[in-house]
């Protein structure tokens, strides 16, 4: 199973789930497209996330809360 691109170590950012190998918050990600901004301006503002880091991150949510709704 591929590692997950989003992890929690107590060591980064007191635990703060973040992207893999950064110190960017995924709520960040969240709080971004929740204010009606497009996922270009957060890549732009946290260049250390890639397209493709976000778009997974966003994929492993979904998944995560179907699981918890079925």
């Amino acid at each position: 199973m591929a590692e997950g691109v989003i992890v929690a170590n107590p060591e980064i950012m007191s635990g703060t789930p973040c992207f893999r190998g950064t110190r960017v918050p995924f709520k960040n990600l969240i709080d971004y497209l929740e204010g009606g901004h497009s996922l270009d301006e957060f890549l732009r503002q946290f260049p250390a996330v890639t397209c493709g880091m976000a778009v997974r991150a966003l994929e492993e949510a979904k998944e995560s809360l179907l699981a918890r709704i079925r």
